[in-house]
């Protein structure tokens, strides 16, 4: 039991350490906030529902997961959104570096506004986006379709790609490969083995945030997919019926993979400093 002259003591040494931790105590009340809606999403994945329409935890069931394709054709949307997006990653992350080496490595007429148009398709809403395109594709005769998707992704993933790996660029010490050179490499052996390595993080995000942004885009996808049903698309189409559970599941899936993959680089980019 706490005595009169304690009291005020307690009282202090708490004020003392929250005045010390307020941030990480704020930050992790924000990212608790943040990652709730995860926490549903996995609690819900392993829910047997009282009916399709009740999104109420009716009952624990590893069904589920046992059975993830049982929801109709919710694998081969799923299947085509991942094609569609490694397609996008691809070529989104391979021209976005190569624009951003070049806008940061070099001076060109109309520089200014290239750094200005990159920023038009993160600015854009994507109902406008979406629109512009279907009226580019039908002009042009194009058949709606996954490579009219595909192309209508890249379009906007490049800025994201552009606008990180020149993030990482920018904050490159130059002298790094200025002493490398004077160690008698030439330029291939300075990119491949200085530059390449330092940029790499920045690249593995650009490449993971187009990804996620392909998979999960549904508005433009709506407008130029024609007859392709994509994962964003399946569950839209099936709200008005009921979710079925297996959508929990592969979201799920997937937040545990992404948060494995930050581990993992987080894990990596310890153990280098140490060796």
């Amino acid at each position: 039991m706490a005595t009169p002259q304690t009291a005020p003591r307690t009282s202090y040494r708490a004020r003392r350490w929250l005045g010390r931790n307020l941030v990480s105590v704020v930050a992790a009340l924000v990212l608790a906030y943040m990652l709730l809606p995860n926490v549903v999403v996995a609690m819900l994945s392993f829910n047997k529902p009282a009916s399709r329409l009740s999104y109420d935890f009716n009952e624990f069931t590893w069904d589920n997961w046992l059975n993830p394709c049982a929801a109709g054709d919710m694998c081969a949307a799923l299947g085509t959104s991942f094609r569609i997006s490694l397609v996008v990653t691809v070529v989104a992350t391979l021209l976005g570096t190569l624009m951003a080496f070049a806008m940061v490595r070099h001076r060109y007429r109309g520089q200014s506004a290239t750094n200005v148009l990159i920023y038009l398709p993160m600015a854009t809403p994507e109902v406008v986006m979406g629109s512009s395109l279907l009226t580019l594709f039908v002009a042009a005769g194009t058949q709606l379709g996954p490579v009219t998707v595909a192309i209508a992704h890249i379009m906007f993933c490049l800025s994201f790609v552009v606008v990180t790996v020149k993030a990482r660029l920018a904050g490159l010490d130059p002298r790094l490969e200025q002493a490398a050179m004077d160690l008698y490499a030439n330029e291939w052996e300075t990119f491949r083995r200085i530059t390449l390595p330092l940029v790499a993080p920045g690249i593995a995000a650009a490449a993971m945030l187009s990804f996620a942004l392909s998979f999960d885009d549904f508005v433009i996808t709506n407008f130029n997919s024609g007859t392709t049903v994509t994962f964003p698309m399946f569950v839209w189409g099936s709200a008005q019926r009921g979710v079925p559970p297996q959508v929990n599941v592969v979201g799920t899936a997937m937040f545990v993979i992404a948060v494995a993959v930050l581990v993992l680089s987080q894990l990596r980019g310890r153990r280098a400093p140490r060796r």
